[in-house]
Formats: structure tokens, C-alpha cells, sequence
């Protein structure tokens, strides 16, 4: 065949250089061109090789073409045409002169004068032009150019002495049976007539030649007849039997052979059946399937060049010659349709699938085919339609349903034919073939979408699990590399190469047929990296920069898949919902924030252990504090938050602003626990304001206090007012402490504040203007910072006044003689405690408590007074020393104008100087201002006996508990009369 085919290129060179649609060097795939390819056409049952089918359609051809030319069927020896021959003899001699009018114009038509090719045209296909000088072979000198015959013999592989056979064979059928048409000659049978074995060159040769014939008589009559046949019929028995006794007893060939004669009255019975059961003139021996067609198959071979891979431009004029056997093989237009298809799609795979020309011309017939089949009721030849469909479908989807596999940017223009043919071959399957389909709605199916979908979906998932594998493998060989990136953080940049791979390059083509051809690639690749991301997700829980990595890659990846989605499906009838529902979210996003959440909780839990810590090992002393002289425990947990906040702004996650404050809320409860334990067991104000003692009077008119019964009443005194809780063990020192550290802490979270605005404009994720809105919120640690500090500075006034000075103003304080135990003890140890207070307390803090000790002390000075028990009494003259200690009292915190503003010390003051004019007024006169108050509140009825007022807790002239106090401590018979009088109250607690 090689010879051959270097022998037709070397007589009919080509110039290719031109054809730009011609691939050369470039093949779909690195599949072999010889991959297996079987004929659709069914199996023939007997050896026939290709080269027997071959002499067999040429000897059909031949005749046919011969037959067909309206003149006598002539010879020519190749004895005659070779140079140096011997004298022929006078028969060849007579054959040979009537030579030039032999054979049908078409055959004899030389190559040269082949126009450009209308049916190339028709196929879509380019005719190849022939350059100058290319008409003869470089191995031997042609004195005339090579006709359509000669063309092909040499395409069909057929020996010139082959050749000279078959015409001498068929020139003598003609003269034995003049005027006979072609249809009605069985050749295989004639020509066995015709021959003897001296008519060989050897004996080998010619048993094959005989047996052939024999096979090809098995094939046409008793395998595959036209018209079916009952294997019990007698000619069918005859024949079967001869054609078994000959591999035992050779058939004799030849005109007078008996054997012969046996054989010829086995065939024509057979051959001469026709369907209506009426004689016909035509033998059935070679038209039945799929005998014919792989006959026919052979024949439309020769209409291709395989060494250049093409049709040749001489295809008009030798189809028309091909087309003169249809009447003996039984072809018809609608079988010959289907087998160019066939021949022009096996033609292109065979040769390397190089020429885009073959396949335009298949993706072109198949449309002829097409409307074949919508025509077509024959039950033959929708079989042989179906099988013939059917391979191309299954060649076409092994390349489509892993087409990135086949095809790339180099090749894709053979992609929308290749797609084309497997598209169309379907829907005939599926449309024209299929009884179901024909049952059902038209719109219920859509063949060609449904196809698309299929091959879409089945490459892009075998280019994931490919693409993972790869990245897997990269992975494996990288392991010992101190850096690596995530095995799907890199698939997921990949994919998303690989969807703009798909956008680009293949969804245009597929777009003919699916409108949605990217949007359903999209959402393949969204599916098969959203199963390996779930996996992921469930497995991770803690938050790492490979695990964030990981999601931000996916986070992108959707928005980009989820983009193309969009785009693609603008113009679809829903919008592009279905794909969109096809797409869950992978809500990468929300992972991430999960994660984060989970890793601010941890951090948040390990800052309280912290914070629990730090607090069980703090002393709350001025020893070895800082600068700030707070709490080293307070110092650490504010390092540990700004920690915290530091490794919060370098987690690589995409969604700071959103998540902090998360961040926010878990440290404002950090430092809100710590600022409440900063204050607890401290105390309160209530905790050190001693209980009231009993109303009671003072005995008149003898020494109250006594030097040997001090002691006593001390012990009495103390029993009275009661005393505080263990709560009172902390000292003026800690509690500076104290507030100075929640003062610190203040102080620091507006500074954190500062800080995270800074780090917010630092990260990628933040917009330009995202902190003007944005607050430190740190509520609940300002505002358990500003109750501590209010609650210690109350305390610790309270504590001061009513516990460390209690032995100089409850003890001590107008005891006894009012002259000799004034205020003076009081202001020295008062003095000495406001100035350990200015040297511990911080700036900000020290006005705060000095007027919380003010208001301390002068609810302490007012307690004396009204509630200081029997061993205080005064008389009107003792009036200005109250005044004059009070003033003094007040002069501690005025401090020559040093300590705190006369406003508010003159405002502090004012309840105990509304009280204290209450001591100058004559007792008569308080009286009658009670009796006054106690009718103005209790009515009428009062006037026969007073109730006894209750205690409001707030003192002042207009109250009736506070005018009766005064009373009870006055040292004169009046108010002693009046007491004992109306509530007979004692003069000894």
C-alpha cells in the first residue's frame, strides 16, 4: 500500500504549503491513527480480507464503467504497453486497435483537466490545486498523464496484471453474453468461467483467486441474500454443499467444466429470486447487506489520499464512475449518504485526525443524513444508520467527555465539528430513530443541551480529580520545604484558572448548543471543590494561617466562579437561578468567622485566667509599683490585651472590621471582671456608717464623764454604734491603690481605643473611611471603672472618718465636757491622712477623695451631734464652739486655698449649717417648733400625744427627727421635762 500510495503522490504531487486548515505536525490527541475503528456495517461471517473485498469492487467497478459506455468492452494487454513486448497475438491485436474507444469518456479523462472540485465545495472542503510538472512519477517517465481508471486501480491497490485479468475476464463475459446488462451478471460465477489455472502465474495464485470467488458467492447467497432465504430450501442446501466439498475436491474452472455447470445450476436459482416472486433479469448476489456495503465501503476508499489524509480533487468525476455500481451492489442515495459519512469521518480519525477538512465535510454530510433519516421507514437501513451513528457517537464522546484532555487552544477549531458530529448523531438517534422519543413531548427533551451538560460536566470533573492529583503530587515532593502552601489553597487558584480556561477557550463553542454552557461549568468545578472544602472545614478547628489561607482562597474562588455564573445567564429565562441553586455557598466567609470567634474565645478565657491570677497574687500595697503607682496585676492583664489585640490584626483573615467587635465585647468583659474584683471585699459606704444608737436623754446636772468609768464607757460606746465587718482590714493605702489602678485602666482603654483605629486602617479588608464611625466601645469596663472608683473613694472616706478616726470623733468628740474635748484632735489625724493620700493617689483621683473624706467628715460631725448617745450634751452657749470647730473642719479641705474649691466645700457644708443655728434656739422655742412639725405631718389628732418621728436619714431644721435629736442631747429642765413627758425616755442606754 506504501508503494502505492508514494507512487499516486509521486504522479499526482500537491503543493500543501497553502492549506492552512491542513495540521501537519498536529494531531487532537496522542492517540495512534490506527486506534480501532470497525466498520458500523455488521460482520460479513466470512474471510473475505480487504484485499479480496478490494478485487471484488474493482472487477464490480469495472464492469459497471465498461457496461455503462454505450460501446463494446475492450482489453488492452500490459504486455502491449510494456516497453520491449512480444508480437501480441492477432485477437489482442484487433482488441487493442479498438482500445481508444473501449472504455467510458469519464475513465479515460486525464487528471490534469479535473476542474476544481464541486463537490469538495459542497462539502465545505478546499479542492488542492496541482503546481506544474507534478503529473509524473520521479521514479519512471509516463508518456500520457494518468486518467480517472488508471487513478483508481492504484487507490484500490489493484496489480496491473490483476488488472489486465480482471478487463480480459469481463471482455469475454461481454462477447459470450452480448447486450446483457451489468445487474445481470454474476460475476464471481463468470468469471470462475472465464479462467483457468494456466491463466495464473501460479498455482497459489490462482486457489486464491478460486476461492474467492467461492467466498464471495457464500456471502452474497447464502450469508447475507437481498431477499431472506429458508435454510431448508433446496438450492441453498446444493449450494452450501459444493462450496464445503470444495476445500476437499477443488472446483474445476473453466466454460466446459462439469463442476462448473454444477455450481451454475446452485447460484442462479438463488440469484434470480426477486421479492415479488416474478422472473426478474437482475441477480441478487451482491446487494444484500452488509455485504454491499462493505463493497461499497472499498469503493469510496479510493476517493482518498491516505498519505496526505484528504479527499483528492479528482472526487467528481470518479464518484460519478463509483456511482455506476449502486445497480449491482443495491445501493441506494440514502445507503450512500450514510457510508460517504462513514467513510469521510473514518477517513480523518485513520489518518491522524490532521485534516480539518475531512471533518468539516462528515459534520456537513451528516446534515444530508439528517434529513435522510426523518424520511427513511426502512427497517434495514435505520439499523445500519443506528450502528453507524452509534460509532461515531462513541468515538466523538471519548474525546468530549474529557475534552480538555483533547483539545487546547492550538487545536480548537476542530472541537465545534467534533462536538457538531456527536451532537447531531445523537439527536437522530435519540429524534428519528428512538420510538420512545417520538411518544413524548418535544419539549420534554432536549438532546443537544442534555449532551453539552453531560460532556461538560464529565470533563471538568475528570480535570479536577487530575488537577488535585497533581497539586497532591507537587505536594508530596515539596514536604520537606521549610515553606508550603495549602494543597487547596493551590486548587482552588488552579480551578480558577481552569474556569477561565473554560470561559475562554471551550464555553464560545459549546454555546451553540447550550446557552449556559459556562454557568454549567462553573457550577461543576463549584461542586467538586465544595466537596473537598466541606471535608476540610469539618476537620479544622483551630484557626491557622494554612486554614485561613485555605478559605480565602475558596472565598475567592466562588466569588469568581459565582461571577462567570452571572455573566453567562443574563439572558436566560430565569436569570441564571437554577445554576445560582446548583451553587450553595461554601461560606468560606463564615467559617473564617467561626474559626476566628472560637480563637477570640480562647484568647478571652485565657486573658480571665490570667486576670484570676494576677489577682490572687496581688498585695495592693505602694511597694515596687510603677510610676503610675497601681497594681502590677493591672499592668500585665492591660499587656495581655494589647497582645490580644495584636495578634487579633495579624491573623490573615479577610474581615477584621466585622469581626471586632466580637474582639471588642470579649475584652470589655475581661477588664470589667477584673475592675469588679479590683473593688470587691472592700466594702461599701454603708459597711463603716455606724447603726444609730436608741434615743435616750443625758442626765442633767452631773458629771457624764468620768476618768474611771472611761474605759467602761468606751466599751459601752463601741457596743452602741456597733462596729464593721472584717471588711474594714484594708488600709487608706490599698484603697489608693486600688482606685489608682482602675484609673489606670480607664485610662488605657481610651488609649486602646487609638490603637485599634490605627490597626484598622492598616489592613487590607478596611475601606478608607472605616474609622470614622468607629467608637471604643469598652462600656461595661468605663462603667464598672467609674462605679469602683466612686464605690472604693465613698469607702474609703467613709472607712477614715467612721473606723481609723473613729477614736477621735465618735470616741472622743464633745464626750463629757463639750470645752474640753473639741474638734482639734480630729484635723491633726486628719491632716496626716490627706497627706498620704496626695502622695499615693494619682492627680485625677485626689479632689475626688478628699471630697468624698469632706462629705465623710461632715456626716460624721452631724452624727455627733444628733446621735453621739447620753454622753453628750449641750447647752445654747456651747452653740458657737460647734460653729467654730465646724468652720475649722471645713479650713482642713479649704487649705488657705489650696485644697478644694470653696464651692464645693460651702456645698457640702450646707446641711450642717442649716442644722447647727438649731443649738442656739432657746428650748421653748424648739418646743413648739416640733409640736409644730409633728401637727403640720400627722394631723390634728397629734395635739393629745405625739407620735415619735421617725429617723429620715436626712437632717435638717424642718425635720422633725432631727429638731427632737436636739432636744434629746439639749442640758437644761425644759427639754428634760418635755422628753420624759411625752416618750418617758431613759437617761442611761
Amino acid at each position: 500500500m506504501a508503494s502505492l500510495l508514494r507512487e499516486r503522490s509521486g504522479t499526482l504531487g500537491r503543493e500543501s504549503s497553502g492549506d492552512s486548515l491542513r495540521l501537519s505536525s498536529l494531531s487532537l490527541t496522542a492517540r495512534s491513527s490506527t486506534e480501532s475503528l470497525p466498520l458500523p456495517f455488521g460482520e460479513l461471517g466470512c474471510k473475505l480480507s480487504d484485499q479480496e473485498l478490494r478485487e471484488t469492487a474493482y472487477e464490480i467497478f469495472v464492469a459497471a464503467c465498461r457496461n455503462t459506455a454505450g460501446k463494446p468492452l475492450t482489453y488492452i494487454s500490459s504486455s502491449e504497453r510494456a516497453a520491449g513486448s512480444t508480437t501480441p497475438s492477432s485477437a489482442e491485436r484487433s482488441l487493442s486497435s479498438a482500445s481508444s474507444m473501449s472504455a467510458s469518456p469519464s475513465m479515460q479523462r486525464s487528471l490534469t483537466s479535473t476542474a476544481a472540485s464541486k463537490m469538495k465545495k459542497a462539502l465545505g472542503m478546499k479542492s488542492l490545486k496541482r503546481g506544474p510538472g507534478k503529473e509524473s512519477s520521479p521514479s519512471r517517465t509516463v508518456k500520457k498523464p494518468m486518467t480517472i481508471g488508471e487513478l483508481m486501480r492504484v487507490h484500490m491497490r489493484v496489480s496491473e496484471q490483476t488488472d489486465s485479468r480482471i478487463r480480459r475476464g469481463l471482455l469475454r463475459i461481454s462477447a459470450s453474453q452480448l447486450g446483457r446488462r451489468v445487474e445481470s451478471i454474476i460475476f464471481p460465477l463468470e468469471l470462475m468461467q472465464q479462467f483457468k489455472t494456466s491463466d495464473f502465474p501460479d498455482q497459489q495464485e490462482y486457489e486464491a483467486w478460486r476461492s474467492r470467488n467461492l467466498k464471495l458467492l457464500e456471502a452474497g447467497l447464502l450469508l447475507h441474500p437481498l431477499i431472506a432465504l429458508d435454510k431448508s430450501d433446496v438450492s441453498f442446501q446444493r449450494l452450501r454443499q459444493i462450496i464445503r466439498g470444495a476445500s476437499e475436491r477443488p472446483i474445476e474452472t473453466g466454460k466446459n467444466s462439469e463442476s462448473m455447470q454444477v455450481l451454475r445450476s446452485a447460484v442462479m436459482p438463488l440469484a434470480s429470486r426477486s421479492a415479488d416472486g416474478f422472473s426478474s433479469d437482475a441477480y441478487h448476489w451482491a446487494d444484500g447487506s452488509p455485504l454491499n456495503l462493505h463493497l461499497y465501503h472499498v469503493l469510496l476508499e479510493a476517493c482518498f489520499d491516505y498519505e496526505e489524509g484528504s479527499i483528492i480533487d479528482e472526487i467528481d468525476d470518479l464518484m460519478e464512475l463509483i456511482k455506476k455500481t449502486w445497480i449491482v451492489l443495491g445501493i441506494t442515495q440514502m445507503l450512500h449518504n450514510l457510508c460517504f459519512l462513514w467513510i469521510l469521518f473514518y477517513c480523518f480519525v485513520k489518518t491522524g485526525q490532521r485534516d480539518l477538512d475531512l471533518l468539516v465535510a462528515a459534520d456537513n454530510q451528516l446534515m444530508e443524513v439528517s434529513k435522510d433519516a426523518k424520511s427513511s421507514k426502512d427497517v434495514v437501513y435505520s439499523k445500519i444508520l443506528s450502528s453507524t451513528l452509534s460509532s461515531i457517537l462513541g468515538w466523538t464522546e471519548k474525546r468530549l467527555l474529557t475534552y480538555h484532555d483533547t483539545f487546547s487552544a492550538t487545536n480548537i477549531e476542530f472541537m465545534e465539528y467534533i462536538v457538531s458530529l456527536g451532537v447531531s448523531s445523537a439527536k437522530i438517534m435519540v429524534e428519528d430513530i428512538s420510538h420512545e422519543y417520538r411518544r413524548k413531548r418535544r419539549e420534554e427533551a432536549d438532546v443537544a443541551r442534555s449532551r453539552i451538560d453531560t460532556y461538560i460536566r464529565s470533563s471538568l470533573r475528570t480535570s479536577f480529580a487530575q488537577i488535585m492529583e497533581k497539586v497532591d503530587s507537587n505536594r508530596r515532593s515539596a514536604k520537606n520545604q521549610s515553606i508550603s502552601v495549602p494543597v487547596l489553597a493551590i486548587l482552588a487558584k488552579d480551578i480558577g484558572d481552569l474556569a477561565n480556561k473554560e470561559k475562554k477557550i471551550f464555553s464560545p463553542i459549546l454555546k451553540r448548543w447550550h446557552p449556559l454552557a459556562a454557568g454549567v461549568a462553573v457550577a461543576t468545578l463549584h461542586s467538586c471543590f465544595g466537596n473537598e472544602l466541606k471535608q476540610f472545614i469539618s476537620s479544622v478547628t483551630d484557626l491557622t494561617i494554612d486554614s485561613v489561607q485555605v478559605l480565602k482562597a475558596a472565598d475567592k474562588l466562588e466569588k469568581d466562579l459565582v461571577q462567570i455564573a452571572v455573566e453567562d445567564s443574563v439572558d436566560s429565562e430565569d436569570g441564571g437561578k437554577g445554576l445560582i441553586r446548583e451553587m450553595p455557598p461554601y461560606e468560606a466567609e463564615s467559617a473564617i468567622a467561626n474559626l476566628t470567634k472560637a480563637w477570640l474565645k480562647v484568647r478571652v478565657d485565657k486573658l480571665k485566667e490570667c486576670v484570676d491570677k494576677n489577682l490572687q497574687q496581688e498585695a495592693w500595697n505602694s511597694k515596687g509599683t510603677n510610676k503610675e503607682r497601681c497594681a502590677p496585676s493591672a499592668v500585665e492583664v492591660l499587656r495581655l490585651v494589647v497582645e490580644t489585640i495584636d495578634a487579633f490584626f495579624q491573623l490573615p483573615i479577610p474581615m477584621h472590621p466585622a469581626l471586632l467587635p466580637d474582639l471588642m465585647i470579649g475584652l470589655d468583659k475581661s477588664l470589667q471582671y477584673y475592675a469588679t474584683k479590683v473593688k470587691a471585699g472592700c466594702g461599701t459606704r454603708s459597711s463603716f456608717i455606724p447603726a444609730l444608737p436608741s434615743l435616750t436623754r443625758v442626765e442633767i446636772g452631773s458629771k457624764i464623764w468620768k476618768k474611771k468609768d472611761k474605759s467602761q464607757n468606751l466599751q459601752r460606746r463601741n457596743s452602741q454604734v456597733g462596729t464593721v465587718t472584717g471588711e474594714g482590714s484594708f488600709g487608706l493605702l490599698q484603697f489608693c491603690v486600688r482606685m489608682n489602678t482602675l484609673h489606670h485602666i480607664r485610662t488605657e482603654v481610651e488609649n486602646l481605643g487609638k490603637k485599634i483605629k490605627t490597626c484598622l486602617r492598616n489592613v487590607e479588608s478596611a475601606q478608607a473611611d472605616i474609622t470614622n464611625g468607629f467608637e471604643s466601645k469598652f462600656e461595661l469596663t468605663l462603667s464598672a471603672c467609674q462605679e469602683g472608683i466612686q464605690q472604693l473613694c465613698e469607702t474609703a472616706a467613709y472607712k477614715m472618718i467612721f473606723s481609723d478616726l473613729s477614736h477621735v470623733l465618735w470616741d472622743s468628740l464633745y464626750v463629757g465636757d463639750t470645752s474640753a474635748s473639741r474638734i482639734d484632735p480630729m484635723l491633726k489625724q486628719l491632716d496626716l491622712n490627706l497627706e498620704k493620700i496626695s502622695n499615693i493617689l494619682h492627680d485625677r483621683l485626689r479632689n475626688r477623695v478628699i471630697t468624698a473624706l469632706m462629705k465623710a467628715s461632715f456626716d460624721g460631725f452631724l452624727l455627733v451631734l444628733l446621735a453621739g448617745g447620753p454622753s453628750r450634751a449641750f447647752t445654747r452657749q456651747d452653740s458657737q464652739i460647734l460653729e467654730d470647730d465646724f468652720k475649722a473642719l471645713k479650713d482642713v479641705y479649704l487649705a488657705d486655698g489650696d485644697g478644694l474649691p470653696v464651692e464645693v466645700v460651702e456645698k457640702a457644708a450646707a446641711q450642717v449649717k442649716s442644722v447647727l443655728p438649731l443649738f442656739r434656739i432657746d428650748t421653748e422655742s424648739l418646743i413648739e417648733r416640733f409640736k409644730h412639725l409633728i401637727i403640720e405631718t400627722c394631723g390634728a389628732t397629734a395635739k393629745s400625744k405625739f407620735p415619735l418621728p421617725p429617723t429620715s436619714g436626712h437632717w435638717s431644721p424642718t425635720d422633725a427627727n432631727t429638731i427632737l435629736r436636739v432636744l434629746c442631747h439639749r442640758n437644761d429642765e425644759a427639754a428634760s421635762k418635755f422628753l420624759k413627758k411625752m416618750y418617758n425616755l431613759p437617761k442611761k442606754l
